[in-house]
């Protein structure tokens, strides 16, 4: 049995599911100590995502660390354990010290989170609304775009997509989330991969240039699919679903720089989402103000996160040449072989 040093506070212990600690439990455990500090033999039920280590220990084993290093430093060992299951050894505990933990225990769980109220419109938190950046309405546009995005992304918290959808109107920007996309499941995609007048964004060798196809011989109004997800996420969805082979498979010419500047991208010219989309509808909707309108919030994001704090991310592509890439070369051959193609400026 290990010898624990625990720290309590209201809000670092809230962070355990099975207890729902307040004002009131920490003030009867002033009364334990002094500091709020007790010295005791005890395991408490880890959370998910919580770090844990060693603070102290009587013992000269060491025992492997179950998942990191905990912001309260809180010492955890074993399996989780149920909350009537929290004391271990009774022996090195006084009644009131126990009667104590006991009432914790005993206490409802409280899962209640306080979110920041988010923008209807942007999706962003309301402190930090870039509406503003948005056009007073949405943008008037004849093509429809469907974005398929990678279940990853939505857990991301810079993302792109949203603020495109609140510069499009509703009807004319589809969102997709999914990795396979099956014709009994996604009958309206299905229908619209074999419309002549769709085309998928995706480059590759079979690719035709955007800027120079002839969208006269294409069936109006246009369809246009854009995956959204890292490369290799992208690759795999385009690949694997027989339904994005159908459409005409075209691709951005422009040479300009991302101006998603808080995420890293593979090289130089790789662009995001919402970057692919306004050049791609300035260009079927032949109109240069729609890529200026969808590109005003983006920049506003990334100015807005660089003011806070974030750093400038420079592409995988200028950090190999330049020397700076700090990170192990990978293991994997193909990997390796792609890295050593992006010093080499060969297309990929």
């Amino acid at each position: 049995m290990r010898r624990k040093m625990l720290h309590f506070s209201p809000v670092e212990l809230a962070d355990y599911p099975t207890l729902s600690i307040s004002i009131n439990i920490r003030m009867e455990l002033d009364k334990i100590s002094d500091n709020g500090t007790i010295e005791c033999n005890m395991a408490l039920p880890s959370p998910a995502y919580h770090d844990v280590s060693d603070i102290s220990s009587d013992s000269d084993t060491q025992e492997p660390k179950q998942v990191g290093q905990s912001s309260t430093g809180l010492s955890i060992r074993g399996e989780p354990q149920s909350s009537t299951d929290i004391l271990e050894d009774k022996s090195e505990l006084s009644d009131e010290e126990e009667g104590a933990f006991r009432g914790m225990s005993a206490l409802p769980v409280d899962n209640s989170i306080a979110k920041r109220a988010l923008c209807t419109r942007c999706s962003r938190p309301q402190k930090v609304c870039l509406c503003p950046s948005l056009p007073a309405q949405p943008l008037n546009i004849s093509t429809c775009l469907y974005i398929v995005q990678h279940p990853a992304e939505e857990s991301r918290v810079l993302r792109t997509v949203p603020l495109l959808e609140a510069c499009l109107p509703q009807n004319k920007c589809k969102v997709l989330i999914g990795r396979r996309f099956g014709e009994e499941r996604y009958p309206e995609l299905a229908t619209v991969c074999r419309n002549p007048g769709t085309l998928i964004l995706y480059p590759g060798v079979e690719a035709a240039n955007l800027e120079e196809v002839s969208l006269a011989y294409v069936q109006h109004p246009f369809s246009l699919i854009i995956i959204d997800g890292t490369w290799s996420q992208a690759k795999d969805i385009f690949y694997k679903n027989a339904l994005f082979r159908l459409p005409k498979q075209v691709q951005l010419k422009s040479t300009i720089s991302s101006q998603y500047v808080i995420r890293t991208q593979p090289t130089n010219t790789c662009l995001s989402t919402l970057e692919c989309a306004a050049i791609a509808l300035s260009i079927l909707e032949k109109n240069p103000e729609i890529q200026e309108t969808i590109l005003r919030p983006l920049q506003a994001l990334c100015s807005f996160q660089l003011q806070h704090g974030a750093q400038i991310h420079h592409s995988k592509e200028h950090l190999l040449k330049s020397g700076m890439y700090d990170k192990p070369m990978p293991k994997n051959k193909r990997k390796l072989k792609r890295m050593e193609l992006l010093v080499s400026n060969v297309k990929i």
